[in-house]
C-alpha cells in the first residue's frame, strides 16, 4: 500500500522527495493548481496568506532544504517570487512533480481497523498505509477571542486577506497584533500614507528583532552552540546583542514587554523602529471597546479609525480530520510526540505542525527524513506511555517558559528541535 501525502507546501514536497528517494511509493495530492502553499502569491488553492511584497524573515542560508541551497544571486531575505521559483526549481530538481494530483481536495481521512486509513479525495477513494498531514497552520484565521465589546462599523480586514497596500491606502489604520504579519503591514502602511495615522495595538508586545547585525543576518548569531547555553545566558546574549544593533526600543516609541527575552517569539523588523521614531506609527494598548469608528483602548484613551486589521493569527484545523482525533479546546496544544505522531494513532504522521525561533524548511525535510525512516522499518517508536510522558515533559517546560498562548504551544527552538529529531532516528529497530 502507499502513503498519502496531504499538501504540496514547503513541507509536503520535501516530504515527497523524501519519501520518493527511500523508495516509498506515495501519492501527494494538492488542493490548487500549482505547488508552494503558503508562499505562492494569490494561490488558487484559497489558503496563502502571502502578500504582494513579502520577503521572508529567515536568511536564504538557513532557510534552504540541506542538499538544496537557495542561488547565491538571490537576496539575503528573498521576496516571495524567489522563494517560488526556489520551490519550482527543487521539486524539478529531485523529480518530484509527477507525483503531486494538483487540483485534488483531500475531504476525509478515516481509521481502518488495521491501523491504514481511508482517504477521500475530490477524486475517488483509496486505503493507504500511512498518511503525512503537510496542510500547513497559516490558513484559518483567527480573531480575538472574546470578541472585544461592542462593534465596528468601519472596514474590518484580517491579516491573511491582505495582498496589497491599495487595501489599506489613505485610510487612518489599526493594526491589531505586533506579530511579524502586524508589523510589516502597519510599515507598508506607514510609509505609504504618511498624512494618516497608524497605530498598532498589543496587549504584552513584543521584543523587535533587526534582521541585520554588523552586516550579518541576526538569525545566523543563533547557532546550535548558543543554543547549548543555559536560557539565562542566551537571554544576557540577545539583550547584548539587540542593545548593540539598535539600543532600547522604548526610546523609539516601542514598548517593552515585561517578559524577558526568548520568552514569546520575537518580532522580526528592519524598519518598525525607525518609522516609529519618525512618528509614523504609535502603539496603544489593548482594545477595551468599540464603539461604531471609534475605539477605546485599557489605557482610558480613545481614537477613531476607518480600518481594523487584525494580525491575530490562526486556529490550526484539519477539515479533513473529523474523528475526535484532539481535544485542543482552541489551544493548539496537539500532545504529539516530537511535535509529529499521535500515540493513539499509529501510521498518523504531521510534518511542520511546528512554530521555530528559525527556519521551518529545515526542520519539515529532518521530520520527512525520520518518517521515512519509521515507514521503512529502519527506526521504531517508543512505546505509547513513554511518548505521553516526553509530551507532557515538554508540555510543562513550554508553561515554564512562554506565556499561556495558542501561539506558543508550537513553539520550538531551531537547533535543540532538529538535535531531538536526529537522536530519534538513532532509535533503530532491533529486529528478535
Amino acid at each position: 500500500m502507499k502513503v498519502c501525502i496531504i499538501g504540496a507546501g514547503s513541507s509536503g514536497i520535501t516530504a515527497a522527495k523524501t519519501l520518493k528517494e527511500n523508495g516509498i511509493a506515495f501519492d501527494c495530492f494538492e488542493k490548487g493548481s500549482n505547488m508552494g502553499g503558503n508562499w505562492r502569491y494569490n494561490n488558487d488553492n484559497g489558503m496563502s496568506s502571502a502578500y504582494r511584497s513579502l520577503h521572508i524573515n529567515t536568511n536564504r542560508l538557513i532557510m534552504a532544504y540541506s542538499d538544496y541551497p537557495m542561488p547565491d544571486h538571490y537576496p539575503m531575505f528573498p521576496h516571495h517570487s524567489h522563494i517560488i521559483q526556489y520551490f519550482e526549481d527543487y521539486v524539478d530538481h529531485f523529480g518530484v512533480r509527477p507525483h503531486i494530483q494538483f487540483n485534488t481536495e483531500v475531504l476525509d481521512v478515516t481509521r481502518n481497523a488495521d491501523n491504514t486509513y481511508r482517504v477521500k479525495t475530490s477524486k475517488g477513494e483509496t486505503d493507504y498505509r500511512a498518511v503525512l498531514v503537510c496542510n500547513g497552520h497559516h490558513w484559518n484565521a483567527r480573531f480575538p477571542e472574546p470578541a472585544f465589546a461592542g462593534s465596528f462599523t468601519g472596514e474590518v480586514l484580517h491579516s491573511h486577506y491582505y495582498r496589497e497596500p491599495e487595501q489599506i491606502y489613505k485610510k487612518d489604520l489599526l493594526v491589531v497584533g505586533i506579530g511579524n504579519s502586524a508589523v510589516d503591514i502597519a510599515c507598508e502602511a506607514a510609509r505609504q500614507c504618511t498624512q494618516n495615522k497608524v497605530v498598532i495595538s498589543t496587549r504584552s508586545g513584543a521584543y523587535i528583532v533587526p534582521n541585520w547585525i554588523w552586516s550579518i543576518p541576526f538569525d545566523s548569531l543563533a547557532s546550535s552552540m548558543m543554543a547549548k547555553l543555559p536560557l539565562r545566558l542566551q537571554r544576557v546574549f540577545l539583550k547584548v546583542a539587540l542593545w548593540l544593533a539598535r539600543g532600547n526600543q522604548e526610546d523609539y516609541g516601542v514598548p517593552q514587554p515585561k517578559r524577558p527575552p526568548l520568552s514569546e517569539h520575537p518580532t522580526l523588523s528592519q524598519d518598525l523602529l525607525n518609522l516609529c521614531g519618525r512618528g509614523l506609527i504609535k502603539f496603544k494598548p489593548n482594545i477595551k471597546e468599540l464603539r461604531g469608528k471609534t475605539v477605546t483602548f485599557e489605557d482610558g484613551t480613545a481614537q477613531d479609525f476607518d480600518q481594523i486589521v487584525y494580525a491575530t493569527g490562526y486556529k490550526v484545523t484539519f477539515p479533513f480530520l473529523k474523528e475526535q482525533i484532539f481535544q485542543v479546546e482552541d489551544s493548539n496544544d496537539f500532545g504529539l510526540y516530537k511535535k509529529v505522531v499521535h500515540p493513539n494513532w499509529p501510521n498518523l504522521f504531521f510534518v511542520a505542525l511546528i512554530q521555530p525561533l528559525g527556519a521551518i524548511m529545515p526542520l519539515a525535510e529532518v521530520q520527512s527524513k525520520w518518517i521515512a525512516r519509521l515507514l521503512n522499518g529502519t527506526n521504531q517508536l517508543p512505546t505509547p506511555n513513554e511518548m505521553r510522558r516526553d509530551i507532557e515533559k515538554d508540555r510543562q517546560a513550554m508553561q515554564k517558559r512562554y506565556k499561556n498562548s495558542p501561539r506558543h504551544t508550537l513553539q520550538v527552538d531551531f537547533h535543540p528541535y532538529k538535535e531531538s529529531i536526529e537522536k530519534e532516528m538513532k532509535r533503530v529497530h532491533v529486529v528478535a
